[in-house]
Order: structure tokens, then C-alpha cells, then sequence
């Protein structure tokens, strides 16, 4: 493991010119960055540079502008594969988001694969993003959903796992850490024991390859998806890997110019990997300033970007036992988590919570997070959301914890 070291918060936040502004009169507090991270200087000038100096469509063209746009396009693709431990660009499919990235796994590969009464494992704490594509693609082919239990703490129950996966499993679809729960599933031990009754495994690494130094390689998924806009990108851009083999044998997703071979006015071919699953005019410019956002993390150091979210976490569970009435979801202090915490406060809607740290200029996220099931399971309708990021420090948790002693000052008077 690479030697880490703690990072320069001050320095960083000098990178991101949103992050100077006041919201209500405050200084800004960005706690919503498990739903979006803010862009640093390098990210936007990317976006500059494409649309200012050499704007154009990529591959066709064989004009000035038309070469540079497909050498910085394609030389993206090269520096995504390399961030995530991909053997190669050819396995990377420049795609919206991680929920585009999964719906063209379902679409594609599961309604050529899925067969009645095959069974897709899942487990109760994936993002709609996870679990509705499934539905469907069940529906649409006669397979069935099963799911895995969780043990209290909302951690996978590996026992559970290892009774519901078995020779009717042909997909193991799991989030690597969960948006609610903060909890880090054991993907490379799940790929392990999947493969060996014959079923692939999908990871949702929407809030892992943000913070974790993750490598495909090392935890032999076969496909893997995350977005731009948590990992300082643009939004419009993400990412699915895959391996060449499954993808070779998928059919496309989407079709018209750019993923063709050959077409006449009867059928059509196909272009090789990865441009068979990129039809249309790509997000180029989202993919340029991706790649920038990728070598901004590699500069700061991964393993340092995912220990300084791991203490932010840490911190801000001891401080929220110091509010009176707060319950806290997901793997306690001691437990590796995510860089997030989900609460409630009683006798508080989570919505009010937000509202009034919005008030001093903390932004955090409330409400059921894209994972209304979990919440039925932690028998809440909705939770208040604090996650962060290598901008924030521990000076802006005391905040957080500040302001919701005044929410709890303030709804305790007027609840009398």
C-alpha cells in the first residue's frame, strides 16, 4: 500500500472557485457530495479549452481541429482505463452516468443472456439506478430477483449470500458503497464465490471510484459503472467497464452513426470495441475534462483522497452522539465506511433539518437518496444526508454539529 499522508485542505479548497462563495450569509459548507462533487479550476478549464480552441466531431474528420478533438477524446479513454486498472482503453464505454452505464448492461446483456427462472442477485440497499433496470429486464425475460439480508448495522449478511447464490444466479448486481449507509461491500470476495457458480457480477461504483483506489483488475468484476460528477467531472459523462469478451459478445444499445461498419439498405455491421456501444456524437468535452479530473486524484494521491473521507466520517460520527435524539444509520466507529453519514433527529423531518442548515450555509441532502426500499427496511421515510469530500475539513463538521444543536434548540421551543 502506497505510503498517504494528509492532504492540504486549504490548498485544494483554492482550486474550486465555487467553494469561496456565502449562501444565506455564510461561508459555504458543501456536505452534498455524494450526489454531486464541485469542479476545480483544471476540470473548467478542460471544458474551455475544447469548446474555445479546437471544437469539433471526433473520428470523422480529418481537418485540424477534427484530429486534435479524437487524439484528446480517445487519449481520455486511455487515462480512465489506467485510473481504474482497466487492461485496456478498448474496455471503456464512454456512457451519460452510472444509470445509463447499467441500463445498457440490462438491455443488452440481460435480455440475450437471462432465461425464465434465472435468478439476478441484489441486495436491499442499491440505488433505483440498481434495482429498477433489473425489474424490468426480470420482467422482460421471466428471471427472478432475489435478495440478499442485511445484518442490523446494514452490512451484507455473507451467510445470506452464500444460501440465496447458486446455479440458477446468472448476476450479482451490488453497489460497492452504499449512498445511504456509507457501507463498503466485499466486491472481490463476491466476484470470487460468483464466478465460481457461474454468475457475473455488476458494481454500482457511483461512490467508490470517487474515493477508493479501485481496480478492476485486482477485483475481477466483469462490469463496473460510475459517473464523472462525483469524481470532480462534468456531469453528462460517465463510464462502464466491461470485459472485451462479455462486450464482444453483446449487441449494441444504441444505434446510428459512429458504432457502424458497414451499412446498406438492409442490414449493418458493427465498428470493434469500444465505439460498437458509442453511437451518436459522444460528450466529448465531458470526456477530456474526466481524464483532468482523474489525474487531479491521482495528484493528490488516492489512498490519501480516501483516508481523509474516512476521518471526515469518522469525526462526524463521534460529534453527532454529542446531539441529543440523533440516530445514525449504517456501520458504526471502527468499521472502514464510506465518506458519508445518514441521520434523523427526532421529532425533526429531515427535510426541516436541511432547511435550516441550509440557512447557515451548510448544504447537505434529504430524503430517501434514490434507495426507498433501504429506507423501508430502515423503517424511516427519509434520513438527512452529510457526505464529503477532499475539500471539506473537520472545522466544517463542527459546523454541521453547530447548526443542528440550534435545529434541535429551535424545534424543541417551538414543538414546546
Amino acid at each position: 500500500m502506497p505510503k498517504t499522508s494528509e492532504i492540504d485542505v486549504a490548498s485544494i479548497r483554492a482550486d474550486f472557485p465555487i467553494l469561496a462563495q456565502k449562501v444565506h450569509g455564510r461561508p459555504l459548507v458543501y456536505f452534498d457530495n455524494a450526489a454531486t462533487t464541485q469542479k476545480p479550476r483544471v476540470v473548467i478549464e478542460a471544458l474551455r479549452e475544447y469548446y474555445e480552441e479546437y471544437n469539433s466531431n471526433v473520428h470523422r474528420g480529418l481537418h485540424a481541429l477534427a484530429e486534435k478533438a479524437t487524439e484528446r477524446y480517445e487519449a481520455a479513454r486511455e487515462v480512465v482505463a489506467r485510473f481504474i486498472g482497466a487492461p485496456g482503453p478498448g474496455s471503456i464505454i464512454f456512457v451519460r452516468n452510472t444509470t445509463e452505464a447499467i441500463n445498457l448492461v440490462a438491455y443488452t446483456w440481460a435480455r440475450k443472456t437471462l432465461r425464465p427462472g434465472d435468478e439476478i442477485l441484489l441486495t436491499p440497499m442499491e440505488h433505483h439506478s440498481n434495482l429498477v433496470p433489473w425489474q424490468l429486464a426480470a420482467r422482460a425475460t421471466g428471471a427472478r430477483l432475489r435478495f440478499v439480508d442485511l445484518l442490523p448495522d446494514g452490512q451484507i449478511d455473507w451467510n445470506s449470500f452464500l444460501r440465496l447464490l447458486g446455479p440458477r444466479t446468472r448476476l450479482v448486481a451490488v453497489t460497492h458503497i452504499s449512498n445511504v449507509l456509507g457501507t463498503i461491500n466485499p466486491i472481490r470476495a463476491m466476484a470470487q464465490v460468483s464466478h465460481q457458480q457461474g454468475a457475473a457480477i455488476l458494481v454500482d461504483a457511483a461512490q467508490s471510484v470517487p474515493h477508493l483506489p479501485v481496480n478492476v483488475s485486482e477485483l475481477d468484476c466483469d462490469f463496473l459503472a460510475f459517473s464523472g460528477h462525483k469524481m470532480l467531472g462534468p456531469t453528462g459523462i460517465g463510464v462502464l467497464y466491461a470485459k472485451e469478451e462479455i462486450l464482444e459478445s453483446m449487441e449494441p444499445f444504441l444505434s446510428g452513426g459512429e458504432m457502424i461498419g458497414e451499412v446498406t439498405l438492409e442490414s449493418a455491421t458493427w465498428r470493434e470495441l469500444p465505439w460498437k456501444f458509442e453511437a451518436g456524437t459522444p460528450n466529448i468535452a465531458g470526456a477530456i475534462a474526466l481524464a483532468r479530473a482523474c489525474q487531479y486524484l491521482e495528484d493528490l494521491g488516492r489512498e490519501n483522497v480516501w483516508q481523509h473521507g474516512l476521518r471526515l466520517a469518522t469525526y462526524a460520527l463521534k460529534r453527532l452522539q454529542e446531539v441529543e435524539g440523533v440516530h445514525v444509520y449504517g456501520p458504526g466507529p471502527g468499521t472502514p465506511r464510506g465518506a458519508l453519514v445518514s441521520f434523523t433527529m427526532e421529532g425533526i423531518h429531515p427535510h426541516d433539518i436541511s432547511t435550516v442548515l441550509d440557512q447557515d450555509g451548510i448544504a447537505i441532502r434529504a430524503g430517501h437518496h434514490c434507495a426507498e426500499p433501504l429506507h423501508r427496511w430502515l423503517g424511516v421515510p427519509a434520513t438527512a444526508r452529510a457526505s464529503f469530500y477532499l475539500y471539506n475539513s473537520e472545522a466544517e463538521v463542527d459546523q454541521l454539529i453547530a447548526s443542528l444543536q440550534r435545529a434541535r434548540e429551535y424545534f424543541g421551543h417551538v414543538l414546546g
